[in-house]
């Protein structure tokens, strides 16, 4: 449901996130077949506000277009999500190195703050999710911003970030992994603020690896499907 549209925010900002969040919660799910009247009925959207999201969404990689017969959710398969992963888990470890070098004592303060409220969020969801909004509210936005490398943060930041974001929120569903995520994250966060980069990307690297160690569980569990 659209709530009142702030003076810096158009209806079609507000239709595109309101679909970007349900698209990385699975409330539309990947593969899905979505036409604009359900989704005007089903998000309490206009058309011309919705017509121009679905164009964001689109040029992001988060929906393709089928000519003559609307739209559907992106999805890969299992083995392309792992390698997604493995590719996270190289050049995501690089950028916390290079953020334990690079980002100023104000840039780690708030940091640590994010994490914080991360740790509410965590919380409240009784440990059951730990879903982050993307860009400064996402931690792993924050360590790719934070290497002041501009062609390492194009890459991690690009189309690649947001399929990332398709899986995470339902990979951190997991019994026990959310506040487990959360320590780790304020490990990272505690080595890069001691600007030990190589325990930064250490920490990182492993981070990201038991996070695809997780999926590869639910695969072979079949409680994830493609």
């Amino acid at each position: 449901m659209l709530e009142t549209v702030t003076p810096t925010q158009t209806r079609a900002d507000e239709a595109f996130e309101c679909l970007q969040t349900a698209i990385v919660k699975g409330e539309l799910a990947p593969g899905e077949k979505i036409g604009e009247v359900e989704l005007c009925e089903r998000f309490n959207l206009t058309r011309g506000p919705l017509r121009e999201a679905l164009g964001r969404l689109e040029s992001r990689g988060l929906l393709v277009r089928r000519p003559h017969a609307g739209f559907k959710v992106v999805s890969i398969n299992g083995e392309e999500l792992l390698e997604l992963y493995r590719i996270r888990e190289a050049m995501e470890g690089l950028a916390a190195c290079q953020a334990a070098e690079r980002m100023t004592d104000a840039e780690i303060a708030d940091l640590q703050r994010l994490l914080d409220r991360h740790e509410e969020m965590v919380d409240e969801a009784q440990g059951q999710a730990y879903y982050q909004h993307e860009g400064d509210y996402d931690f792993h936005y924050c360590i790719a911003m934070g290497s002041r490398n501009r062609k390492l943060s194009q890459m991690l930041l690009g189309d690649l970030y947001y399929m990332v974001r398709l899986y995470r929120y339902r990979l951190s569903t997991s019994a026990g992994r959310p506040h487990r995520a959360l320590r780790e994250h304020r490990s990272i966060a505690d080595a890069i603020a001691n600007r030990d980069g190589e325990l930064a990307q250490f920490l990182m690297q492993r981070h990201i690896n038991a996070a695809r160690l997780n999926i590869e569980k639910k695969i072979q569990e079949g409680v994830l499907t493609f």
